[in-house]
Parts: structure tokens; C-alpha cells; sequence
């Protein structure tokens, strides 16, 4: 390859922006193993990862850059994925990225948006784990149905449970379902450490944890532990859930937090016989905050009634229906998700 001719391909290279990241692909690091054949070009385009939204929009541009390069004829684009991490160190052995899943109140669904997100995102493939950081009322061991159960290795290593490919840590799974958690700050505290520090989570592109609701103790110790990738902020349509998602997010400002967006639970119902939408509990709430709050909206997810059932032992909604209207909508804002980490974490690295 000419010297003249490289650097042409390279400037052309330089004009592709990556839409999420607004950055250059070729600055971004996005592009290798360029090499110039008779007829044409080779490259790779790395995705920071899977599902990567723009993907497409990228290859294309690359290939229409390129051909206006003369004496090129075809682009040949191999395509593969580097997921990056999201801090500077791994704060959590093997852990590239932490996804905080959050609620400003209780009952909006959050655990179960959080269960059926990691396995989104782990559809991918994507290795992904999910951490129950609600100690007083654990959750995930039920929602995740059945599975293998955490145990201690030989090196007094915590070895995570596994369900339907996601390694797992609950405090559900070291207490029986009568025992209550009557614990004051310090011990919260010294558990949530070692779910953090003493846990062998292997080799993860997520782990997602699934935050308690409100603000308090867990969250401001989790901000001092964790290099945290993004937070979603999970609520319903109601006035009185949407005003503590500005609680949230002014939370989540307070400890340098980044909210990755809002996703709107038990959205509407969609009626099974004629498909109309009901807005049972008003309609847009979570679009409107975000809104305010200029954060993305990320989804929102219909009623479903397998959806509400999850805790069955078949497993979650993305288990037991993986084709059904809510399932769709999760698999949706898991991308989104991956996509908005993975554009940040590209622009982090060229800091």
C-alpha cells in the first residue's frame, strides 16, 4: 500500500462519526487489520458491543468513505466485539462493567425488570452476572427460579450460584425464606463488602445489580466500592412514583453516578383478545420525567401476566416466553443499554 494511498484511506476513515459515541471511528479505535488488496480494501470494524445499535450505520458509512477513494471497488468489512471496561481499574476482580438497576419507591417491578435484563443481555453473548444488593428483602434467588446455589471453594472463595447462565449472589440464598434480616447499618454494610469482595464472579462483561428501593446506606456504599459503568432508574406511569425518579437521579449526581435513562414498568395492558392498549395507571409518566429530567427513555414495558408470575421455577419471562410483547420490549432496552455503556466507555478510553 502506497504511502498516498493509505493516507487517503485513513482520512476517509476519520470522516465516519459513530452516531452514539459522536466521536470517529478510526480515533475510537474501532477500526483494524486495514489492508488494501487488488480492486479493493479489507478491514474490521471492532462493535463495543454485541447488539451494538449503530453497527450497521457504521458499516455502511465505512463502505460508502471508502469508495469514493479511487481505484477502490469493494470493501470488504469483517466485523467482531471487544466489550471495553467501564473504569479505569476493575473495581470488582474479572468485572468490566457494574449496571446499577434502581427505584425511587418499592413495588414498581425493578428486581424483575433488573432478572430479565441480565438475561438480555446475556442473550448476546454476553457473560453476566446479577448481585441482589437488597439485603432486608432478597428477591432474585425466587425470581431466577431454580438453580445452583452459592457455596464456599477450597480457598474460602464465595463461588456464585448459576441460573439459565447468570451467576448469582443473593442474600436470599443464605437465609431461609421465615428468617428477617434484623440488621443494623455496619452489618449491611460489612455483607454488601463481601458480596463485592469475596464473591469469584470469574470473567464478566455485566454484572447487574439490583439496588434496593429509595436512596440510603447501600447505594452511597456502593459509589464508594464500585467504578460504576451507568444507572436505569426503573418506574410506573402513577405521579407518585415518577416524582421519586427525581430523587433517584439527583442521587445518583450526588455520587457521580452517570443514569444511562428511565424505564417505564407495567407501561399498559394490552388486551389478548383485540389487542387494544389500556393505560391503566396513565399513560407516558416515565417519558415525561425523563424528559424533565433530560435523560434517555428507554422503554416501557406492557402488563404481562407471565411477567408478573415471575418467581415461577420455570424461570423468568425472557425463559418461559421469550417472544412475548414485555420480553421484546426488555430485549429492546437491554441493547440500548449495552449500547449507551459501550459508546461511554469508547469515549473514556481516548481520556
Amino acid at each position: 500500500m502506497s504511502e498516498e494511498l493509505r493516507a487517503e484511506i485513513e482520512r476517509r476513515l476519520e470522516s465516519v462519526i459513530d452516531p452514539v459515541a459522536k466521536e470517529s471511528v478510526a480515533r475510537l479505535g474501532m477500526i483494524e487489520d486495514l489492508r488494501v488488496v487488488p480492486g479493493g480494501v479489507e478491514l474490521g470494524l471492532v462493535l463495543p458491543a454485541h447488539g451494538y445499535e449503530p453497527a450497521s450505520e457504521i458499516a455502511a458509512a465505512i463502505e460508502s468513505a471508502l469508495r469514493q477513494v479511487a481505484g477502490v471497488e469493494r470493501v470488504t468489512l469483517s466485523e467482531r466485539v471487544e466489550i471495553l471496561a467501564g473504569g479505569r481499574t476493575e473495581s470488582i476482580p474479572g468485572v468490566k462493567n457494574v449496571l446499577l438497576v434502581a427505584s425511587g419507591k418499592g413495588g414498581v417491578g425493578k428486581s424483575t425488570v433488573a432478572a430479565n435484563l441480565a438475561l438480555a443481555l446475556a442473550a448476546t453473548g454476553a457473560r453476566v452476572g446479577l448481585l441482589d444488593c437488597d439485603i432486608y428483602g432478597p428477591s432474585i434467588p425466587v425470581l431466577m427460579g431454580a438453580g445452583e446455589r452459592p457455596h464456599i471453594d477450597e480457598n474460602r472463595r464465595i463461588q456464585p450460584g448459576k441460573a439459565h447462565g447468570i451467576a448469582l449472589i443473593s442474600m436470599g440464598f443464605m437465609v431461609t425464606p421465615d428468617t428477617p434480616m434484623v440488621w443494623r447499618g455496619p452489618m449491611l454494610h460489612g455483607a454488601l463488602s463481601q458480596f463485592v469482595d469475596d464473591v469469584d464472579w470469574g470473567d464478566l462483561d455485566y454484572l447487574v445489580l439490583d439496588l434496593p428501593p429509595g436512596t440510603g446506606d447501600i447505594q452511597l456504599t456502593l459509589s464508594q466500592k464500585v467504578d460504576v459503568a451507568g444507572a436505569v432508574i426503573v418506574t410506573t406511569p402513577q405521579q407518585v412514583a415518577i416524582e421519586d425518579v427525581q430523587r433517584g437521579k439527583k442521587m445518583f449526581d450526588d455520587v457521580q453516578i452517570a443514569t444511562l435513562g428511565v424505564i417505564e414498568n407495567m407501561s399498559h395492558f394490552i388486551c389478548p383478545k383485540c389487542d387494544k392498549e389500556h393505560w391503566i395507571f396513565g399513560r407516558d409518566g416515565g417519558r415525561r420525567i425523563a424528559e424533565q429530567l433530560e435523560v434517555e427513555f428507554l422503554g416501557a414495558i406492557p402488563i404481562d401476566p407471565v411477567f408478573a408470575a415471575d418467581g415461577n421455577a420455570e424461570g423468568p419471562l425472557l425463559v418461559r416466553q421469550p417472544e412475548a410483547p414485555a420480553a421484546r420490549v426488555l430485549r429492546s432496552i437491554a441493547q440500548k443499554i449495552a449500547t449507551r455503556i459501550a459508546a461511554r466507555n469508547l469515549v473514556r478510553r481516548l481520556i
